[in-house]
């Protein structure tokens, strides 16, 4: 099986890694706006060839991992390249413009669109690991507009990469995904962003970070590159939950300046099921 990765980074390179590893004879091509991924995917052995859009001709599978707005940009160019037998998934955290781009594509049926909820905050070649996806979820958008064969050969591959299976429209996962994993990735900027400004007057403050600190700041470490992108396409979502966000902010702010202890302690253990929401426990469950 030819199978071209679009974007060698954490997210590509890790398939790249997991398809090496259970289909036997794959041939990984490699296609990158940098040079310098496309060596260092060679000297890891992520890949087997660089490439390039001219020899798509030749795909049976294409998995296309770049920012969200070269996703706008450039699937149309990868669809238009690719055989009617070869299937193009994406990874891109917005879904609504990405389908709404590509609906009256001739070549709509080849494309499969997809999100795995899987990542770290590290990103090249060097970040991808093998079996990422183990136990993941990946929600697949408007499955039914892609062909029923092609559909079959994406999901023999995420099955045996061990990922769970999600169906969504694409307005139902951006709404959703921006209070699951934009809104977070934002919390983390601004924490930073808070504790650096007050880090210029206060030298001793990351002496005192905790792992407490250091978990929440994490996502911080994300790239501007990639999740200005999403923001921006997922903007209205982002607003409304932002807003939300902020006036529970505001709410836990009066609190604390009313001496409203108890009314804290209830929010926090209120909160606390989180917990069992994440572990997949009913929350009307004894």
């Amino acid at each position: 099986m030819n199978v071209f990765v679009i974007g060698i980074g954490l997210i590509g390179g890790s398939f790249a890694k997991d398809i090496k590893r259970i289909v036997p004879g794959a041939v990984i091509h490699g296609i990158d706006a940098s040079e310098t991924h496309l060596e260092e995917a060679l000297a890891l052995h992520l890949i087997d060839a660089k490439s390039d859009y001219d020899d798509l001709g030749k795909a049976d599978m294409v998995i296309v991992s770049i920012p969200v707005d070269s996703l706008v940009r450039e699937l149309p160019k990868i669809l238009d390249a690719v055989s009617d037998d070869c299937v193009v998934i994406d990874g891109g955290s917005t879904k609504n413009l990405i389908c709404k781009q590509l609906e009256d594509h001739p070549k709509r049926r080849n494309y499969l669109a997809c999100h795995p909820i899987a990542g770290t905050e590290f990103s090249g070649p060097a970040a991808a690991i093998e079996g990422l996806y183990e136990g993941k979820t990946n929600i697949i958008c408007e499955v039914e507009k892609t062909a029923f064969k092609l559909q079959e050969r994406a999901l023999e591959l995420f099955q045996k990469m061990g990922m769970r299976i999600r169906y969504m429209n694409p307005e139902a996962h951006d709404k959703h995904i921006a209070y699951v994993s934009h809104l977070s990735h934002i919390s983390s900027f601004m924490l930073g962003k808070t504790v650096i400004e007050k880090e210029k007057n206060e030298r001793d403050i990351f002496d005192m970070a905790g792992s407490g600190f250091e978990s929440t700041v994490r996502l911080a470490k994300s790239s501007p590159a990639m999740w200005t992108p999403i923001f921006e396409q997922n903007k209205d979502n982002v607003v409304e939950t932002l807003e939300e966000y902020i006036q529970n902010l505001e709410d836990f702010k009066q609190m604390l300046v009313k001496n409203d202890f108890e009314g804290i302690y209830s929010e926090m253990n209120n909160t606390n099921k989180i917990k069992a929401i994440l572990n997949g426990i009913p929350l009307n469950k004894k």
